[in-house]
């Protein structure tokens, strides 16, 4: 493959190396980023059973992500996405407690 064109995270893990053990490592990944976004910025209280298919689908769309990742930067887009989404989750909690605060 050529090593250029590759994705931080695809070049990072050695994609297209000897192993197939690489390409894993970068679904695991964007499986455990795209897990974090979800629950920063998008879960909500569910039963464990909606969990658990919302989880499977999650990582089922994750392998087409990998592929594409290989080239392009979705890793790198899924940990801008939880920077931004932990930096408002941290803002809107320090703003209630600072509400409870005057309260």
């Amino acid at each position: 493959m050529e090593m250029e064109r590759m994705s931080f995270f695809a070049k990072l893990y050695g994609v297209g190396g000897e192993s197939d053990a690489h390409m894993w490592y970068l679904y695991i990944t964007i499986v455990a980023l795209c897990i974090l976004v979800y629950n920063l910025g998008f879960a909500k209280k569910l039963s464990l059973g909606k969990n658990i298919i919302i989880y499977i689908m999650l990582a089922l769309g994750c392998t087409l992500l990998t592929f594409l990742g290989v080239f392009l930067p979705v890793a790198e887009g899924l940990v801008v996405a939880a920077l931004v989404l932990g930096m408002y989750k941290f803002r809107l909690h320090r703003s209630k407690s600072e509400k409870k605060e005057v309260v």
